[in-house]
Parts: structure tokens; C-alpha cells; sequence
């Protein structure tokens, strides 16, 4: 098999498989409605169930499930019959995928799933068969063939399960209204949760913050800015609002200009006016941009009543490793 060859297979492969997700585009309809209306109603979990190639699509469908915000969890049906079926309760949707709808390891566990109440859903190439006939609700997965030789490796089948499987996640996350924050909640660790971090989770608070107010002479607005090692400190009325911040830079610029005259002065005479801020609920990533935008090393979080929060240095989202 010459090297022209294997790149003529593989792109078979591929153009097999892309036909087979497009195929299912128009057999969405009423059904696939109904299911995601049915798992979003659901005030349990999401159970998963498929044999050999048909159960890996299984688990990797499950866990985009409980990523996007409904629970799931997959269950193996040779060892459902061992003793797993006690993880199932009556409230519980199952899905079970079988291209044949005649895998036995499920076909053997029907009359289980109808006696304990739970509802069934399945991804099946096979209208007509045992599993679909027992079902709820039938998600036609069919494809025209598979690619690899002789139509019989689980192959184009396998991957629109999985596209469907997507398809099902994706609508069910906008059904519940699953935002961008919740996504975060369930992805601390990765590069994902990094992306999705909001300032809030990273900013310093309480007595980390440095402030003083506007009557503060300058020789505590230094010991402060020592103290609280943020390069700067923010300047507050006596409601603790914001009226203006005094940096590491600010320091350097009066000195030069006004030398030992500047002890004499008080931080209300050296601030910054309307600095920069930004909102607790902003994503980390547009707080790092915006530092590396204006040049500037810390950012100062306000709350709508002019209040502040906290501040956030670069360091702190150096330390996240986002970038």
C-alpha cells in the first residue's frame, strides 16, 4: 500500500463519517424535542448504557452530560446484571445506545427498566428493533454505511452516536439555561477553567487591600503600599469609595518633581483621579488584557455604589497559569 494510498483511505474514512453526521440533520425533529424536554425535567439522573464501542460513546456522552450541568453517569449493562442495577432509582432517564437495537446485554435488562419505572431513550440505527420498541423515546442514529471495508467495523455508526450524543448536551445545557459560569463551576482545574476564572475568585480582599484616605499624609501612603505590595494603593472617602489610586510610578514622579516635599503633602494632593477599574464578575482574561493593554500591573475592583472590593495584581493571574 503505497503512501498515496493511505491518504486516499483516510480521507474516505473521513468523508464517511462527515456524511454520516450530516445525514442525521434532518432526522432531528419531534423526538429529539421530546427527549430534551424529558432529561430536562428529570429531578435525578441521566443514566448511560451501551456494550463495546457503542459503551465508550456511552461514557464520553455521560460526561459531557454532567459537564454541561445535568448529572450522569454510565453503567455497564454486562455488569448491570451483577449487582449495578441497584445504582439506577426509579426517577432516573436512561439512554441506551445500540446501532443493532438488539444487543443482548441491554435487550436482557428491558424488562427491568420498565418494572422499576425509569424512562428510556435510544440512539438506535434500528427502528424495528427490540430496544427501540421498548423505548420512549427513539433517536434514529442510522447511517448509510460504515467506512470501513465490508460495512462492518463501528465506525461512521459509532461517531453519529457520539454527534448525537453532543447534539443532546449542548441542547439540554441552553434548555437549563446552564451560563458560562456554572460551566466554570464544574471546571476548576484545566485550561478551560482558567479561561472561564472571573476576577472575583482571584482579587485580594479585606486587609490586603491597600487604602488610606485622601487626608492620609504621604509617609503612611508609604508604609501601606510596603505593607500591602500590590505597587499601588487605593485612595477612599469615608465610606470607603473610591476617589483615586496612588502607584509605585506616582511615588517616583513626585519625588523627582517636589524630592523631600513630598512627606509634606497628603494622599488626596497626589492621587490619580478616576482610576481605572473593573467589575468582580469580569473574566480574568479581560482583566489581564486590559493590564497588559494600559501597561499597568494591578487593577482596582469597584462595586456599582463606588465601593471597594478588592484590587488584583498581575502576579495573581500569573499564578493561575492561564497564559
Amino acid at each position: 500500500m503505497t503512501k498515496k494510498d493511505i491518504i486516499k483511505t483516510g480521507r474516505d474514512v473521513l468523508a464517511v463519517e462527515a456524511r454520516a453526521v450530516e445525514g442525521l440533520i434532518g432526522k432531528l425533529g419531534e423526538e429529539f424535542g421530546r427527549a430534551v424536554e424529558m432529561l430536562s425535567k428529570t429531578r435525578s439522573r441521566v443514566i448511560v448504557t451501551g456494550m463495546g464501542k457503542s459503551g465508550l460513546i456511552g461514557r464520553k456522552m455521560a460526561a459531557t452530560l454532567a459537564s454541561c450541568g445535568t448529572p450522569a453517569m454510565f453503567v455497564h449493562p454486562a455488569e448491570a446484571g451483577h449487582g449495578d442495577l441497584g445504582m439506577l432509582l426509579k426517577d432516573d432517564v436512561l439512554i441506551a445506545i445500540s446501532y443493532s437495537g438488539e444487543t443482548k446485554e441491554i435487550v436482557y435488562l428491558l424488562e427491568f427498566f420498565k418494572r422499576i419505572g425509569v424512562k428510556l431513550i435510544s440512539i438506535t440505527g434500528n427502528r424495528n428493533s427490540r430496544i427501540a420498541r421498548y423505548s420512549d423515546i427513539v433517536l434514529d442514529a442510522k447511517v448509510e454505511r460504515e467506512a470501513g471495508p465490508s460495512n462492518i467495523v463501528p465506525t461512521a455508526s459509532s461517531t453519529a452516536a457520539l454527534a448525537l450524543g453532543d447534539a443532546l448536551a449542548i441542547a439540554l445545557m441552553k434548555k437549563k439555561g446552564f451560563s458560562e459560569r456554572d460551566f466554570a463551576l464544574v471546571h476548576p482545574k484545566g485550561q478551560i477553567g482558567k479561561r472561564l476564572l472571573r476576577v472575583g475568585s482571584l482579587m485580594r480582599r479585606g486587609p490586603k487591600v491597600p487604602a488610606v484616605g485622601t487626608a492620609a499624609p504621604m509617609g503612611d501612603v508609604i508604609e501601606e503600599m510596603t505593607a500591602k505590595r500590590v505597587g499601588m494603593t487605593c485612595v477612599v472617602d469615608g465610606d470607603r469609595k473610591l476617589v483615586g489610586i496612588i502607584t509605585d510610578g506616582d511615588l517616583r514622579r513626585l519625588l523627582r518633581k517636589h524630592q523631600e516635599g513630598v512627606l509634606r503633602m497628603t494622599a488626596g494632593d497626589c492621587m490619580t483621579r478616576d482610576p481605572i477599574t473593573v467589575d468582580k464578575r469580569e473574566l480574568a482574561t479581560e482583566a489581564l488584557n486590559l493590564m497588559e493593554g494600559k501597561r499597568i500591573t494591578s487593577l482596582v475592583i469597584k462595586a456599582k455604589d463606588g465601593r471597594v472590593e478588592g484590587v488584583i495584581h498581575l502576579h495573581d493571574l500569573w499564578r493561575t497559569e492561564m497564559f
